[in-house]
């Protein structure tokens, strides 16, 4: 039996995974989970928000030594969201808590950027949907902060905690693609974004920026002594390259037999695309907003960036804070199942969405704003939210089957969202294609695999490796019902 440990940290909580994989098949259990969120701070100019990334430091430390307790560890591998950094400075340290994409120090700074170098350049280097939180614009930001003037190292959130783990200052390329810093094309950094960088703010990108690595490299053994992680042999564990994206380690463990599926990794946020082998950077392409995230083993994750669980999480936030009880999934989904089906749609693109505070408020604005009935109760907002997001998926993989090429017969839901039965159904029913929903921790289990791949426990190839998962877990199937009313439905919400 080999074992391995996944840490998996999200927007709202991180957890260490163990794995163990005998005979061609893996299980995994939790062995810690603790919460994340960014927190609000005060400023001389207002509010930040931030990270609190020694408390995920802890986190991690106390799930691997959970991990390292009950069996010996063949190896380590950390993914976590996109686009957020640490700074260090030149004998390594942390200058400040890293902050949160969720801040507003970018509103308007995509804008400016724009005036040096031009966003339809930009796409055709990069690929990337533009996003006010990508780094390139968060670095631009960060020039009002004294910390930045200190900066020596700039480090992607899993790679800072790598390098905490093993001193290995690296940053691995599945999620270095979604900081807008990269040539989609090369898989390496743009010189030309990085001059454009330091010719109108000054920043010495080509100086902050490590060397890239592919998912699957060794990084060197895990170097801090009171986890006394070793493998079997008794040999200290190592940390290895996963597809430290979330999103890249989540595709990996889409259980398809072939390449004609579309997938959506659905979570904090939701990621709906397809797998290719190139990027598509046309002007088509960016005028719908679609982004070239790199995978593994050279393949592009084409995608389109969607709201996800956030937007519930944060009403049941509301709600818990107004004083309402009975706020868990097993009360909430039926609820929205028995709402009056698509009453009330919303943008799921909506930059309202995007920041934590009063959402049923603001979904209500949204509403009003656009003519749509204002939901009543608990489960109209959420069968809003609901109808809403399948409307997006259904848009979403739609374009990326015309942008592409790439055909897709089966829709693949992976992440937490694969668990609520009416958005697996109601996402069928709006794409008009078989939904096959898990497993719910693909982004811990692709992880997994791409580390027992590195050791050589597992097959080389691709779909191999997904093979794993589909004798491994089992996922559920929705086929299609109503797709006539979803076409009615599609003209009331504009298409951003």
């Amino acid at each position: 039996m080999t074992t391995v440990a996944a840490v998996d940290l999200g927007a709202t909580s991180g957890r260490v995974l163990t794995g163990h994989y005998r005979d061609g098949r893996l299980t995994i259990e939790e062995a810690v989970r603790f919460p994340n969120g960014a927190i609000r701070v005060r400023t001389r100019s207002g509010a930040d928000l931030q990270w609190d990334v020694l408390a995920l430091w802890q986190g991690i430390q106390a799930g691997l030594r959970t991990a390292g307790r009950c069996a010996p560890v063949d190896a380590v591998g950390i993914d976590t969201w996109g686009v957020d950094y640490g700074l260090l400075d030149r004998t390594g340290h942390l200058l400040g808590n890293p902050t949160s994409y969720r801040s507003a120090r970018t509103d308007g700074v995509p804008e400016r950027f724009f005036e040096r170098f031009p966003a339809d350049r930009l796409y055709a280097v990069n690929g990337l949907q533009v996003q006010p939180f990508n780094t390139v614009f968060q670095l631009i930001a960060d020039r009002t902060q004294a910390a930045s003037g200190l900066a020596d190292r700039l480090l992607l959130m899993p790679d800072l905690f790598g390098f905490w783990l093993t001193g290995r200052e690296v940053a691995e390329v599945t999620n270095a693609s979604t900081t807008g810093l990269l040539d989609v094309a090369s898989r390496s950094w743009s010189g030309e974004i990085l001059t454009a960088l330091y010719d109108g703010w000054g920043i010495e990108g080509a100086a902050l920026l490590p060397d890239l690595v592919e998912p699957g490299t060794p990084l060197g053994p895990v170097d801090v002594p009171q986890l006394a992680l070793a493998t079997p042999a008794g040999a200290p564990t190592p940390l290895v390259a996963v597809g430290s994206h979330d999103t890249a380690s989540a595709v990996v463990a889409v259980p398809a037999e072939e390449g004609t599926f579309g997938y959506i990794s659905c979570g904090t946020w939701s990621l709906v695309g397809v797998e290719l082998d190139a990027p598509v950077c046309s002007e088509e392409s960016r005028r719908a907003n679609f982004t070239n995230e790199l995978g593994v083993d050279g393949t592009v994750r084409y995608l389109k960036n969607v709201m996800g669980l956030w937007v519930v999480t944060e009403c049941i936030n509301y709600w818990r804070y107004l004083g309402q009880t009975d706020l868990g999934w097993d009360t909430l989904v039926p609820e929205a199942g028995r709402a009056q089906p698509l009453r009330s749609l919303i943008d799921m693109n909506d930059a309202r969405l995007l920041a934590p505070g009063e959402m049923p408020v603001r979904i209500a604005e949204m509403c009003r704003d656009t003519g749509e009935p204002v939901p009543r109760t608990r489960g109209e907002y959420l069968r809003c939210v609901t109808d809403s997001l399948a409307l997006a998926y259904a848009r979403a993989l739609e374009d990326a089957t015309r942008l592409s090429g790439r055909e897709i017969r089966t829709v693949h839901l992976v992440g937490g969202g694969s668990q609520n039965a009416l958005l697996c159904q109601l996402t069928a029913d709006a794409t008009g294609l078989p939904v096959e929903a898990g497993p719910a921790e693909g982004t811990g289990l692709g992880n997994m695999l791409i580390q027992l791949r590195a050791i050589g426990a597992a097959p080389a190839d691709l779909t191999a490796l997904r093979g794993v998962i589909r004798r491994s877990f089992p996922t559920v199937r929705y086929r299609p019902c109503t797709a006539h009313a979803w076409h009615t439905a599609d003209g009331r919400v504009p298409r951003t």
